[in-house]
Parts: C-alpha cells; structure tokens; sequence
C-alpha cells in the first residue's frame, strides 16, 4: 500500500477485468470424443464466435451438446483479411473472442494468424484452448524420429514451384511434416522421391482419429507408387530428415547449388551459407570459398 493510498481501499489493476480477450480453440481432427473438456465452456462463454465453416460449427456444438448464445461470424481464408478489424473493433469493446477452424489449431494452416498478430499490435490478451492437432498426432504415429522437426504445411500446387520448395530443405536434419490434398498425394510423394531419394523413410497418415484411419509407411517411391490408385481423407505426410553427411560426401558444385537455391528463397548469403555448411558437415569456409570461386569463374566466362 503506498502513502497516498487511503487505508481498506484497493489499487486499480492495470487490465480492467472487462478487457476483450481473444481464445483460440483447438478442435476435434475427427473424433469429437477428442474435444477438450473447456471447448464446450468457451462455447458456451463466447460474446462473439469466429467459425472458418459456421456450418462445421453447428454439427461440433450438437455434437457437444452445449448452446451458444454469442454473435456468429464467418472468417475463412477468403474474408480473413477484411473481417480482421471487425474483430479486433469487438475486442477492443470488451468482448470475448472465440476463434475455431473446421479441425485442429487455429492458424495452423488455418485462419488465425492475421487476427492473433492484429489483437497482439494492440495490446490484446489471446489465450488458447488446446486441442487435436494433426501435426503432432502424425508425427508421433510415424516411427519417425520426433526429438526435432519442422512443420512445412502445403506445398505449392505447381510442380514447379514443389519442386524448388522442397529442395529448399533437401538438407534438413530435423523430420518434416506436410498437409497435402488426396488428389496431389501422387504427384507430391513422387516429387519428394526425386529430392529427397527414393529410399528416404517417410509415413503418409490418412483420416486421423476417424473410422478408416490409416498410416502407411516406407520408402517415398514406394508410397508415391501406393498413392498412384488413388488415396481418399485428410492427409498428412512425415518424411525422415536428411542424413549426417560425412566429410567430402558434398562437392563444391552441390555446395554452391544450395546456397543458390536458399538465395533464391530469400535468405541472406551469409545465413545461406551457414546453413548448408551445416547440413553438408563442412565448414562456413568451405562453403564460402565454393561460393567466391563459382562466382569467379562466371565472371571470367562473362
């Protein structure tokens, strides 16, 4: 209590309880038995309900049995950008919040990102109601080493573009996991057979926690062979990471070559160059002299 403060009077907290607050509520990937048991609460205790699919939403609260009584609005990747500030405006007059996607983590491959980074820049309390989430739950049933990974999301629908995404990390040590559409299943596993190597382990997990769930694992040309029938459900694909190279496995032109393609990525030369000294196990110099020397030899050609 400071010397101004009467005595038997409280001082003021800093956040008035009556501040907005933004939830993001991780939902069921397939089972609704899987919903956390504060889903249902936060439901229920919403002032406004942001659903990707207000439709999904009706079917999870039925299926939960709990009533809602707060404002429902529409936010899916198409209006995601324009309803934003509405949202942020609600927040900022005191309202709860509740931002759910049609499974797992919002703004995890989902709407979210540009409404947490939004309520974030104005000094918005954001909580989260964890929940299912396909990455985790994929990767653990992989076989695949999960001590570290990397989460890659979709990757681009031109076999182009694919193809210059994934040898951005044909290097990497750590597992990778990728959501993929069933119709593209093929043609992504038989890319990633031509980066990564045919052999390189990998698991395609296919309906998570529903009734025809099913993980298939082996070599990434196997699978794309296996997927070329035709594959049905929610995809998600662990692929092992790259193996240790041994001293000198990699020549100077590989060297160089990835260094240009992280360039190309958008990464620093000096990052770029310390990255694949350490997936090729060789020294920054090493790297930085292949680099200086392909240069050189343009220029003289020049």
């Amino acid at each position: 209590m400071t010397a101004e403060q009467p005595r038997g009077t409280e001082a003021t907290p800093a956040t008035s309880p009556t501040d907005g607050v933004l939830v993001l509520a991780g939902t069921p990937i397939g089972d609704l038995a899987d919903a956390p048991p504060r889903l249902g609460t936060e439901l229920e205790r919403a002032d406004v309900i942001a659903a990707e699919d207000t439709r999904r939403l009706r079917r999870l609260t039925q299926g939960l049995g709990v009533h809602t009584t707060g404002r429902v609005l529409s936010y899916f990747e198409g209006n995601e950008s324009a309803r934003t500030p509405e949202l942020v405006e609600a927040l900022q007059a005191g309202k709860r919040v509740l931002l759910v996607t049609d499974a797992g983590m919002p703004s995890v491959s989902d709407p979210g990102y540009r409404l947490v980074a939004a309520a974030v820049e104005k000094d918005i309390k954001v909580t989260a109601v964890p929940g299912p989430s396909a990455v985790l739950t994929a990767l653990a049933m992989s076989g695949l080493p999960v001590d570290r990974f990397c989460f890659e999301g979709f990757l681009p629908r031109k076999a182009g573009e694919r193809l210059g995404r994934l040898r951005e990390v044909e290097g990497e040590r750590r597992t990778l996991v990728y959501f993929e559409a069933p119709h593209r299943l093929d043609d992504t596993l038989a890319a990633m057979a031509e980066v990564f190597g045919a052999d390189r382990r990998a698991a395609v997990c296919r309906e998570l926690t529903k009734t025809y769930e099913e993980v298939k694992r082996g070599g990434l040309g196997a699978l794309a062979l296996w997927a070329a029938d035709g594959v049905r459900g929610e995809i998600t694909i662990v692929v092992e990471g790259a193996p240790a190279a041994a001293p000198g496995d990699v020549d100077a032109e590989e060297l160089v070559r990835r260094v240009r393609v992280r360039e190309e990525a958008g990464e620093r030369r000096k990052e770029a160059i310390a990255a694949v000294a350490t997936e090729a196990g060789v020294p920054k110099r090493e790297v930085f002299d292949a680099v200086v020397a392909a240069k050189n030899a343009t220029q003289k050609v020049l």
